[in-house]
């Protein structure tokens, strides 16, 4: 089972987006900063990183570089409704899915298919 660590600040995002993920059939772990990611990054085997960027503490284009160092295999998609931060993480992680909100539950569930549609495609 694909295993999902979301940083979400706001909490009734971050409850709907971890339902939404759970019922598409992934394992969630959610946090609600990304200081209280690192532990579960560093303890734990985690496919994607799904992290707002605007957070208090860290934000996430930090928290996804302190990722690619602890655990380089885990992919990251970033979801954001501010479009300044979105060019930003572009630049300076642009191996990351960034996602502006607001976006529809159903787009968020494809896009995590399509980053493991992909690596499920070359298994084959």
């Amino acid at each position: 089972m694909i295993r999902i660590l979301l940083a979400e600040d706001d909490e009734a995002m971050r409850v709907y987006l971890a339902r939404a993920l759970e019922n598409a059939g992934y394992s969630v772990v959610s946090v609600d900063r990304g200081t209280a990611a690192l532990p579960h990054l560093k303890n734990e085997r985690f496919d994607l990183l799904l992290s707002d960027i605007v957070m208090p503490e860290m934000d996430g284009i930090e928290l996804a570089q302190k990722c690619a160092e602890i655990c380089p295999e885990t992919k990251v998609m970033f979801i954001t409704g501010f479009a300044a931060v979105t060019l930003r993480a572009s630049r300076e992680t642009p191996q990351a899915k960034v996602l502006s909100k607001p976006f529809h539950l159903r787009d968020l569930v494809l896009e995590v298919e399509r980053v493991f549609g992909d690596s499920e495609q070359a298994l084959l």
